[in-house]
């Protein structure tokens, strides 16, 4: 059997080697390592998957989210809402604009942002609302829209966890994840469904007047060359890692069928221990499997890490204290308490999930867990 990963990358590359290598040499051949041609074409493609007017290409994920609060006029002192259950760099983004986080909980069974919580914390300074699809599937969007219109809100989308997911609304209608909102971001992280062999990300909009400005922020500010009509960033895609994410769009679904394949073994057989709560899957969104989370009751979580350790099984904790708790966020902290967030801090666990797992792999996990869980 082969060696067990959290993500298994290199056996990944291997399937498609001569793909992807082929690829990168004709950038290097190209000589177009910044904006040049593969650039345009994957973002042409990424419109066309997600069947969204446009699709901005940036450096990484955070800057993705970052662009989007500055096109949207966040200022100093605004409040912006997103749930603290999620990777920092969710509300780190609104931090570094010298806005104010704003934390809400989430519910217990799919861990996203809690529709309820989210009204009550909007405020005459709230000027946007970040939901995250966290681990794979969509928030309740529907929900989330509802009251974002009753506040005159714009959503920013945090997407980098769901990049494929499908939401499907109460009257059937069906759209991808990160293209619901008025925003969408992505994460290129090499760990992530459709990840690049380095930094990379994106923003989405169906909206041409915010694709121009996320353009003009995300290239130093400008219309045109030297012509620079506010305070951007310097945020690009480069070509090399365009190239590799083309050939990976092609595979994206086969992916997440992959991870989607191996968490349904995963649920039917941990689902049989009471000890054991596999991922709640909702009905109005299919879930791509970023991370495979199950929750643990009266179980040494401590315990089991280790003791998948020693038998060659890598999981983690994601995540452990939750960004309301951090000290990055002390001078925020309003002292309220967000019950679910915090019990999640101490039940879940991430096992291994990726397109390369085999049977003999999925039952060696699955064995080794039910064997410390149910001593």
């Amino acid at each position: 059997m082969k060696p067990i990963q959290l993500v298994d990358l290199k056996n990944q590359y291997l399937a498609i080697k001569e793909e992807v290598d082929q690829a990168v040499i004709s950038v290097l051949e190209s000589s177009a390592f910044i904006n040049g041609p593969e650039v345009k074409a994957f973002q042409s493609e990424l419109e066309s998957y997600l069947d969204v007017k446009h699709v901005i290409p940036c450096a990484n994920g955070t800057d993705a989210l970052q662009i989007a609060l500055m096109a949207l006029d966040v200022q100093p002192g605004d409040e912006v809402i997103t749930p603290s259950f999620t990777y920092v760099a969710t509300c780190e983004v609104v931090a570094l604009l010298n806005a104010k986080p704003v934390f809400v909980d989430v519910y217990p069974d799919t861990f996203n942002l809690d529709v309820q919580d989210l009204e009550r914390k909007i405020t005459s300074k709230t000027k946007a609302i970040i939901p995250v699809h966290l681990y794979g599937q969509c928030a309740n969007m529907e929900a989330i829209l509802e009251v974002a219109k009753k506040h005159n809100l714009p959503i920013v989308e945090d997407t980098a966890q769901a990049i494929g997911s499908t939401y499907t609304f109460s009257n059937g209608d069906q759209k991808k994840a990160g293209t619901i909102g008025d925003i969408g971001c992505t994460s290129f992280f090499p760990s992530k469904n459709l990840g690049a062999f380095g930094d990379g990300g994106a923003i989405f909009t169906q909206s041409d007047e915010l694709a121009a400005k996320l353009r003009m922020i995300a290239n130093h500010g400008q219309s045109r060359r030297y012509y620079h009509d506010m305070i951007g960033v310097n945020s690009r895609l480069d070509s090399i890692q365009a190239a590799i994410l083309r050939v990976k769009l092609r595979k994206l679904d086969e992916y997440n069928d992959a991870r989607f394949n191996a968490a349904m073994f995963y649920s039917e057989t941990l689902g049989k221990s009471e000890n054991i709560t596999p991922p709640f899957i909702a009905d109005f969104s299919t879930h791509v499997f970023h991370q495979y989370t199950i929750k643990l009751h009266n179980v040494d979580r401590e315990g089991l890490i280790e003791h998948l350790a020693g038998k060659g099984i890598p999981s983690n904790i994601y995540y452990p204290l939750p960004n309301h708790k951090q000290g990055a966020f002390a001078h925020v902290d309003d002292g309220s308490s967000l019950p679910i967030t915090e019990q999640l801090g101490t039940e879940v666990l991430s096992l291994p999930i990726h397109t390369e797992l085999s049977d003999e792999q999925l039952v060696y996990i699955t064995n080794s867990i039910l064997e410390f869980v149910e001593q």
